[in-house]
């Protein structure tokens, strides 16, 4: 396998990943539905979700961000993957 497919199969695997991570803080979300909000005035649920939308918003984020800076401390990123973005242009400036 080369770097740019590994790139892609990386990049459609963090996606897998995060996916998995947003269904998890939605059964989050179906377990306050169920069972505490029933519970609580039409106010309080309103401020809650808001919280808990936010928090697994944040959760989310940093949850990726640590499970890429564990595989960074395992894996040689410029050995295995090519950039996602080029370098850019490497012309001489005139001056």
């Amino acid at each position: 396998m080369n770097k740019k497919l590994n790139t892609v199969l990386f990049v459609i695997g963090a996606t897998l990943v995060n996916m998995v991570m947003i269904l998890l803080f939605l059964a989050g979300f179906l377990l306050y539905g169920a069972f505490l909000a029933p519970r609580l005035p039409p106010e309080v649920n309103s401020i809650a979700l808001l919280l808990l939308f936010i928090g697994s918003i944040i959760g989310t984020y940093f949850l990726y961000h640590r499970i890429m800076r564990f595989l960074s401390n395992k894996v040689n990123w410029d050995k295995y993957f090519s950039p996602l973005f080029g370098r850019g242009s490497s012309r001489p400036k005139d001056q």
